[in-house]
């Protein structure tokens, strides 16, 4: 198939087309303002570009591409047995250590591209795969993955220019759809069956004498310290890590997205012990990064209160849905979240490898073994 867009790379937030965030309107996290942060608050071992695409002289699309070099990283999880953890660290050094994605491997959903209505996305996907090989020329990638489209958005990849990549799925998207009738936490409350009732209000009674406050700009950076020292504890024993946030992150996204970004606090005693984040996001209020004390977090139930929370915020605020990601699975069944599926695409740049690249793909992410919760009253 041929297309008649052209694409462009860019590699600042100061060299991107002036209509850029006209068409970044939909999704917070292609905007110039969130990319910004991604620009001076990125992981170490993570580089961005930005691909903007054009019929003609006309901007019609954007697109996010992230570089990660898992060389910088010293261990990327010990969640399996040690056979299986020391294959996969060295498939992952030695032959998928400089990864390329089309999307943000920060975040769950499609956040990899958006564009005008009415544009053919057939073509806006070829043109981004014309622009992966360029990518690719000048960076010598290992692996390449387009990430995170709902079922309903795979027939745009049945095209000739996808025939050799490999359509995978993982862990799903955990969306929690939020009852328009709801008008606070107690309709929430009252949708739930007797046993779900139950653990709510057994996760509330045990976080008495916590006090949760949202931090301003002043306070995260006041708080900086503790803040990073309960995220790493949260993301040092996490299952697989192609990542890690540097310091300054969350002050950088408050800097930048002001409202629009939400830290929480939990203290004891003014005593920071736990956080949550959230990120306004059009009609979705989505899930960001969180920390907590280990030993706090099994007495108080921190992390069920924490996702009660976030359904509070998100009916109080009128979202429609909240992004809850893709970890913690049946927990957030428990609240009511729907997995919803999603799929990738993904090209090694070896050809052999890449003939077995789904059968190393099954070995080293098994289907994960988790229950379906139906909290709510039929």
């Amino acid at each position: 198939m041929n297309t008649s867009y052209t694409y462009q790379l860019f590699t600042s937030i100061q060299s991107l087309p002036n209509h850029w965030d006209s068409i970044a309107q939909a999704n917070i996290f292609l905007s110039k303002k969130y990319l910004e942060v991604l620009e001076s608050a990125a992981p170490a071992n993570m580089k961005c570009q930005y691909i903007g695409i054009f019929n003609q002289e006309e901007l019609i699309g954007i697109a996010l591409a992230q570089f990660i070099d898992l060389t910088h990283l010293e261990t990327y999880g010990d969640r399996d047995k040690k056979l299986k953890t020391w294959v996969r660290n060295f498939l992952f050094s030695r032959f998928s250590s400089q990864l390329l994605f089309i999307g943000n491997n920060m975040l769950s959903g499609q956040n990899a591209f958006a564009v005008k209505e009415q544009t053919n996305i057939l073509e806006i996907l070829l043109t981004l795969k014309q622009a992966v090989g360029e990518m690719n020329r000048h960076s010598k990638n290992h692996l390449t993955s387009f990430k995170d489209f709902m079922l309903s958005e795979l027939t745009h990849f049945d095209q000739a220019t996808f025939k050799k990549d490999l359509k995978f799925t993982s862990q799903p998207n955990m969306i929690f759809e939020i009852n328009p009738l709801w008008a606070q936490e107690e309709d929430y409350k009252k949708a739930l069956t007797k046993k779900y009732r139950d653990q709510y209000k057994r996760s509330r009674n045990k976080a008495f004498g916590i006090e949760k406050r949202m931090l301003t700009l002043e306070e995260i950076h006041d708080h900086q310290e503790i803040i990073y020292d309960l995220y790493l504890h949260v993301a040092e024993n996490a299952p697989f890590n192609t990542f890690y946030l540097p310091k300054n992150h969350f002050y950088v996204l408050k800097e930048k997205l002001k409202d629009d970004f939400m830290l929480y606090g939990y203290f004891i005693d003014e005593k920071l012990i736990g956080f949550n984040t959230l990120i306004k996001n059009g009609k979705s209020l989505d899930t960001y990064f969180l920390g907590y004390d280990e030993k706090i977090q099994k007495e108080k139930m921190l992390y069920l209160n924490m996702l009660y929370d976030m359904i509070a915020c998100g009916i109080t605020l009128k979202f429609e849905k909240i992004i809850f990601g893709r970890t913690a699975l049946e927990i957030k069944s428990s609240v009511g979240a729907i997995d919803t599926p999603m799929f990738g695409f993904m090209q090694h740049s070896q050809p052999l490898i890449n003939q077995f690249l789904g059968q190393i793909f099954n070995y080293l992410e098994p289907v994960t073994t988790w229950k379906r919760r139906s909290p709510f009253k039929p």
